[in-house]
């Protein structure tokens, strides 16, 4: 496994979503407890959750309760692991998500989070979406709240723009550690973020770092819409003899050191599978290639 920065720390080059480990299609505890020790098993240090991953309308929490098992059944040691957690949404029951930033609300839901996961500050607590009714400065006063108390030791944002990434470090200076928007070859949206965490020192988390990718295959008699687009990633996979996923992964680390991919997964071959690309090193030639299909209409 090869390693990154993340405020300070020393973390994974590629993390673990554990989001599809708890809401629809998730697996029982029993496998998902597997996968999350065979990310363990693998090097991984960073584990994302969120208190809102949970099926709809029940009781938050179900993936950070769901982590603090894991983490206390493994048997190995756990000391370098970053659990990142976020506040800030919900799902109430018509399976929606809703937003809520205030400083009561976060200040409240960080407080449930820490209970949660059994520690004494919670390792990264991320805003998990700016809320518009919300000034944005109010909602991330309150993180450098529960940071100046201790309750947390990083702060990071997600969903944001560069906008809101200089906004907050008004409020954070130094203090704010990590983005985490969505970013892979299919969406490209955030482009503007990663390469301002990049100028500025900011670990950039990836979320949905697979799209365009694991839903494609040029395999079979039918081909998925998009799968001639990403071709690249296919083809870089069958020369190198590992799987596409790895080739998107090995490409996202290749985009800025600040990269940490955090792919989800809720099979324990899987979470070994996105692994692996913390190793695999492509060549320019393979890199200009799926750069270059990235870009394609």
């Amino acid at each position: 496994m090869r390693y990154r920065t993340l405020g300070g720390l020393k973390v994974s080059a590629v993390g673990l979503g554990a989001m599809p480990l708890s809401i629809e299609g998730r697996p029982d505890e029993r496998r998902a407890l597997a996968t999350v020790h065979a990310a363990l098993d693998a090097g991984v240090t960073l584990l994302d959750t969120a208190d809102s991953y949970h099926l709809p309308g029940q009781d938050p929490g179900h993936n950070e309760l769901l982590l603090a098992r894991a983490l206390a059944a493994y048997g190995g040691d756990t000391d370098a692991v970053l659990v990142a957690t976020k506040g800030g949404r919900g799902r109430p029951a018509d399976g929606s998500w809703t937003v809520t930033g205030s400083p009561r609300h976060l200040r409240t839901a960080a407080e449930a989070s820490l209970k949660r996961l059994r520690v004494e500050a919670i390792g990264l607590y991320q805003l998990h979406k700016p809320d518009p009714a919300v000034p944005f400065e109010d909602s991330v006063g309150a993180l450098r709240d529960l940071l100046d108390e201790g309750k947390i030791r990083l702060v990071g944002l997600s969903n944001v723009t560069t906008e809101q990434i200089h906004r907050a470090r008004a409020v954070l200076g130094d203090r704010l550690a990590s983005v985490q928007n969505r970013y892979s070859p299919e969406v490209r949206d955030s482009e503007p973020e990663l390469r301002l965490c990049a100028e500025l020192g900011l670990a950039f988390l990836p979320w949905s770092p697979l799209g365009g990718i694991s839903r494609s295959s040029l395999d079979g008699p039918s081909r998925p819409a998009g799968s001639a687009r990403f071709a690249a990633f296919h083809e870089v996979a069958r020369e190198r003899g590992v799987s596409p996923q790895q080739v998107c992964l090995a490409w996202l680390l290749s985009l800025s050191p600040t990269v940490v991919p955090i792919p989800g997964a809720s099979r324990p071959e899987t979470v070994q599978n996105s692994a692996g690309a913390a190793n695999l090193v492509l060549s320019e030639e393979e890199l200009t290639r799926l750069t270059r299909s990235t870009r394609t209409p």
